[in-house]
This record gives C-alpha cells, sequence and structure tokens, in this order.
C-alpha cells in the first residue's frame, strides 16, 4: 500500500491520534519570529497547523497526497487545499504561480522520495522556512527489539542536505508517548499512520515484540529546522 492510501485509509482516526505531530506543530511555531499572511503547508494533513495559527492570514495553500486528509482540513475563503505530491516537480511548477510569504512542513517530509530534490525545490521560492522533519530515532527501540530497520531517514543526513540548501538553524527534538501496555502502542501505530505502508509483522513476530519490548513508551526524535 502506498503511503498516501495509509493515510487516506486512517484519515477518521489520525485526527484523533496525532498527538505528537500537534506537539510538532506547537514549537515549530514558536520559533517564528514573524506572522505571515501567505502561507504554503507542504503535507498539510488534516488541517493540524492551520487549526494552530492564532493570528488573522491573507492566504492559506494546504497541499497534500492523500484526499482523505484533505477532506478533513479546515475550509474558509482564505483556505485553498490542493491535492499534490511533493516528489514531484509537477507540484511545484503548480506552486510557482502563487505568493507566499512563508512554508512549512510539519511531520511531512519525511516520507519524500528523495529528500535532496525536494529540498532543492522549496529552497527556490528563497523564502522564510519552518520544517519539522521524523528521523530514523524515531521508534528507534522497537525496531530495534522487533529486528527492523528504521523506515526513516537518520538524523545526519537530514543535516547534511539541509546545511546544503538552507541556511537554517538545526535542533533536534526528543518525545516520548506513553502507552499502558505494547498493544496500545501497535494500536496506535497503526491508527496514526506512521507506519509508512510497511509490511506488518507476522503473527509470531507480534507476539515476540510485545514480550520482549523493554519501554513504556515510544521514542520520536524529530529535526527542526527554521531559516530567517
Amino acid at each position: 500500500m502506498k503511503i498516501s492510501k495509509e493515510f487516506s485509509k486512517h484519515a477518521d482516526s489520525y485526527v484523533s491520534y496525532n498527538i505528537i505531530q500537534k506537539k510538532v506543530i506547537t514549537k515549530l511555531l514558536a520559533n517564528l519570529q514573524t506572522q505571515p499572511k501567505k502561507i504554503l503547508d507542504l503535507g498539510c494533513g488534516s488541517g493540524s497547523l492551520c487549526e494552530a495559527i492564532e493570528w488573522e492570514y491573507e492566504s492559506f495553500l494546504g497541499v497534500d497526497f492523500a484526499e482523505g486528509m484533505l477532506e478533513k482540513h479546515p475550509q474558509s475563503e482564505s483556505i485553498e487545499l490542493l491535492f499534490g505530491d511533493f516528489n514531484t516537480q509537477e507540484l511545484f511548477e503548480k506552486l510557482k504561480g502563487h505568493t507566499f510569504e512563508h512554508i512549512f512542513s510539519a511531520s511531512a517530509l519525511q516520507w519524500a522520495e528523495n529528500l535532496e530534490e525536494v529540498f532543492a525545490s522549496i529552497a527556490e521560492f528563497n523564502l522564510p522556512t519552518s520544517l519539522a522533519i521524523f528521523t530514523a530515532g524515531t521508534f528507534k527501540t522497537l525496531h530495534k527489539t522487533a529486528s527492523l530497520e528504521p523506515l526513516l531517514r537518520d538524523k545526519e543526513e537530514i543535516q547534511r542536505l539541509q546545511s546544503k540548501y538552507f541556511k537554517a538553524n538545526f535542533e533536534l527534538v526528543h518525545y516520548k508517548l506513553e502507552f499502558n501496555g505494547v498493544r496500545e502502542m501497535l494500536r496506535y501505530i497503526k491508527k496514526s499512520g506512521v507506519s509508512g505502508a510497511r509490511h506488518r509483522l507476522s503473527y509470531k513476530e507480534t507476539k515476540r515484540l510485545i514480550a520482549e519490548y523493554p519501554l513504556s513508551y515510544l521514542e520520536f526524535e524529530v529535526a527542526f529546522m527554521t531559516t530567517p
């Protein structure tokens, strides 16, 4: 299953399960030095960033490759939603027809097929930018316990690419999300759409993970990049 379909499939539950993503947005907005009036949100999802903005803006363009998520996004005269994939140059060509003051992407670019190409496309706008990207440190102990390779890029690769295309402040932040048990933890991963459409563990593998996982929480590692 493609990642876009995975997010569309779980769009209803994602709204109530994106706890860490909301914390990420709070920090992303707290780092702002201005209140931009014309906003682009790449990977807008169901609208958590839009809902968190407390100042008045002229225009907000939200882009996402999961139609199910866009259906949940707030709508108004000042909000425009665009079904598009940041993995394609076609999207960025369309975006050149708009005027923006600030580009945001919160908890989406970890799904970029080629992060360098996406960074290069964003950098062409030469605008203040606020990005938050989950790294390979997310679910670190779970992956180790289940003998799985991380789905995401490591922090070193993200920082290397960031320094190539942006003069940005780079900050690595760790979060923990507590659970009553491993079964609840696995339910969260499924319902939040953060599995990345990865093939699920077998019954035997899941049973071993439940028995051997040593923590009461999931780990999240997020790279924040903010340009002036």
